[in-house]
């Protein structure tokens, strides 16, 4: 597929990034034997599930769906996929909720700690730490591994590990997590938190598992408050979505504030469009 140059160089970098995702979380999952041509509804049902229990929005999912279109197209099967992403065939059903863009409410969530102690799994229990700490995706704090991420005054991620394939820089600022990272590399080691006897989908499966028993689900929540709260530091207010002054009210200053804190955060959530900040900070 990569010697099909559909689309503008930004079209085909995209769908590049989105394809190589979608081979390995369907090798993750289990689909070991999969080739281009074997794309089938319960592969394509199978991404769905896992982008949706992520909490990613229905954009990001509607985006990666066009490059799945792309792919069944490409192997002759386009009518595998439901034009519409909230219709339904004879092989599938999508119902992808509608697009909305800017939340009308917030989405940050506060760590439980009641309800994380009750989780036995210590490397669990970090996991969670570094989302709410850092902002970590589901994946990127099971995968994470202290020895080379931990770079001084800053966090560097794998692109293994990533959204996209993106590495990113995460800045290291705060006594807790400090704190926090001396507890992980205590635990991991040269490793990583996941445990040597676990692969990654084993012990995401315990992530799932021991979360949703003590009512700590919709962790991407934590990816929300930490941009909230960062959002907060940097420019010195609260975001709109928290009760902050709309962009649309800020004074010519105030807007330049604005718009280089949104990039900074853009840039330590892993996000590759700016616009895209405003699902967790507002407008």
């Amino acid at each position: 597929m990569s010697h099909n140059r559909d689309g503008s160089f930004s079209t085909q970098a995209d769908r590049k990034n989105v394809l190589t995702l979608c081979a390995k979380q369907l090798k993750e999952g289990g689909f070991t034997q999969l080739t281009p041509e074997s794309l089938k509804p319960k592969h394509v049902t199978h991404l769905i599930e896992r982008w949706q229990k992520e909490g990613l929005a229905s954009g990001t999912i509607k985006g990666r769906m066009s490059h799945i279109r792309w792919w069944a197209e490409k192997v002759g099967k386009p009518s595998m996929i439901p034009k519409s992403n909230t219709g339904t065939n004879g092989n599938m059903s999508l119902n992808l909720e509608k697009r909305t863009h800017i939340p009308i409410t917030s989405k940050g969530k506060d760590l439980d700690i009641a309800k994380l102690d009750k989780i036995t799994s210590r490397h669990i229990q970090l996991s969670l730490k570094l989302q709410k700490e850092f902002g970590l995706r589901r994946e990127e704090c099971i995968k994470f591994k202290p020895s080379f991420a931990i770079r001084g005054d800053k966090l560097s991620l794998k692109p293994s590990s990533t959204k996209g394939g993106r590495p990113r820089d995460i800045p290291i600022l705060t006594t807790s997590q400090r704190a926090l990272l001396v507890e992980v590399q205590a635990l991991a080691g040269n490793g990583s938190l996941i445990p040597t006897e676990k692969s990654y989908v084993q012990q995401l499966k315990i992530y799932e598992n021991q979360t949703s028993q003590v009512g700590l689900d919709k962790n991407h929540g934590l990816r929300h408050r930490y941009a909230q709260d960062r959002y907060e530091t940097l420019a010195g207010w609260k975001c709109p979505i928290e009760g902050g002054t709309s962009r649309k009210d800020l004074t010519p200053d105030q807007r330049e504030v604005d718009n280089a804190v949104r990039l900074q955060i853009s840039e330590e959530l892993g996000h590759s469009r700016i616009q895209i900040i405003a699902t967790y900070i507002g407008t």
